[in-house]
């Protein structure tokens, strides 16, 4: 039996289709993705917590979902809106169907609505605040409870997914994964690095994606992953070599606590910082943030480096970004974002820390700035020779 449902807008639209997965009302930021693949990587993606996820791509779940393709321990997505949830799962690697997915995570998803005005509208307007309601049906009700629902902007929202107390990371890439095996290390197993060749990093988490530790330990690190409210006295009471600034949900600028723990541990240690990470990095170093019309939301966005000046395809998931104008005179601009010129990557002029805004750790793709894992452990090596007095 089909269940109605609708999407409700603070800008007075509502859209109406058929209910998906569980039954419920739930609020976030509506937002777009223009992935053709990797939907069950994008609900698990703890950085979509309180957003309202709309893929652009028409024809949604016919690869059903599968535990060892999580990149969190549950789904964090608000709320889900396709066109057309495939009826059909064509994949031998399946465990269940993405309504059975859905149910099972308590997750509420709408299909049969336009999404293709959907995201012009969200294009064209921005972001806005929505509900999905399969409860309450009255278009002005729906509509009264968006315009009144929180906002992404000022809100902590690292503090609703970030995980309790330290642990230690031991899974490498899946057997399934098969981007680029180099000389870096990539693809190799972590055990293939010899014990004087291992390099211990902290992870702070703020709503980590998992591939980026697993991505550590095939580097050959030693990853210890801790909440991201830990203090850099937490940080270096483990005594590593480098420190992972993972990625994570909303505005960085309320997570004045991350900040602080980032410029106490500039210049003490090697810091990489991935999206939130890397926005958290600017702002420890005087720089501000801003939020985007609509976002950057996708596994197709073009990025130059601008050091090699190549065009790198990345996956990116933000809402805000690094303002240019603001950047102090330590900072520069390593990356930038082809569609709109937005800053997608900084390093430091004098101390061991760069960062960017996409996600070169991407599950299911692309893998063109895998590098980067590389590089920073590069840059570890060679502070910890600098330290050392060796070179």
């Amino acid at each position: 039996m089909l269940r109605k449902a609708k999407l409700a807008l603070e800008n007075g639209v509502v859209f109406s289709g058929t209910a998906f997965g569980a039954d419920g009302e739930i609020f976030g930021e509506v937002v777009f993705n223009t992935s053709m693949t990797g939907y069950q990587e994008i609900l698990s993606d703890p950085s979509y917590a309180g957003q309202i996820v709309t893929m652009a791509y028409p024809l949604i779940g016919n690869v059903g979902a599968c535990t060892e393709d999580m990149e969190s321990c549950r789904p964090f997505v608000s709320g889900f809106v396709v066109r057309q949830n495939s009826p059909v799962t064509s994949n031998f690697r399946a465990q269940q169907d993405l309504n059975e997915f859905l149910v099972q995570h308590n997750v509420v998803g709408i299909e049969g609505l336009d999404t293709r005005r959907l995201v012009r509208m969200l294009r064209d307007q921005g972001a806005m605040r929505g509900v999905i309601s399969t409860i309450d049906l009255n278009d002005a009700s729906l509509v009264a409870k968006a315009k009144n629902s929180p906002t992404m902007q000022g809100s902590d929202w690292v503090k609703t997914v970030v995980t309790e107390g330290r642990r230690q990371w031991d899974s490498g890439l899946s057997p399934w994964w098969h981007g680029p095996s180099v000389e870096t290390g990539l693809g190799e197993s972590p055990t293939a690095w010899q014990a004087s060749d291992r390099i211990k990093v902290v992870v702070l988490d703020f709503g980590m994606k998992w591939n980026i530790a697993r991505h550590l330990r095939s580097q050959g690190f030693d990853v210890v992953v801790m909440p991201g409210t830990s203090s850099a006295a937490d940080v270096l009471a483990c005594q590593p070599d480098g420190v992972m600034l993972s990625n994570g949900p909303g505005d960085p600028e309320p997570l004045v606590y991350a900040q602080q723990t980032v410029r106490d541990l500039l210049g003490k240690l090697p810091i990489f910082g991935i999206c939130l990470g890397h926005q958290i990095l600017a702002l420890a170093c005087g720089a501000k943030t801003y939020k985007l019309k609509f976002g950057h939301r996708g596994a197709n966005q073009p990025v130059q480096h601008l050091d090699t000046q190549k065009i790198e395809i990345t996956a990116q998931n933000h809402g805000f970004a690094v303002e240019e104008s603001s950047l102090p005179s330590q900072l520069r601009v390593t990356h930038r974002h082809m569609n709109d010129n937005t800053v997608a990557g900084i390093a430091h002029r004098e101390l061991p820390a760069f960062g960017v805004q996409y996600h070169p750790e991407a599950s299911s793709g692309p893998h063109d700035s895998q590098y980067l894992f590389g590089l920073f452990r590069e840059m570890i090596v060679k502070f910890k020779e600098s330290s050392c007095g060796v070179g």
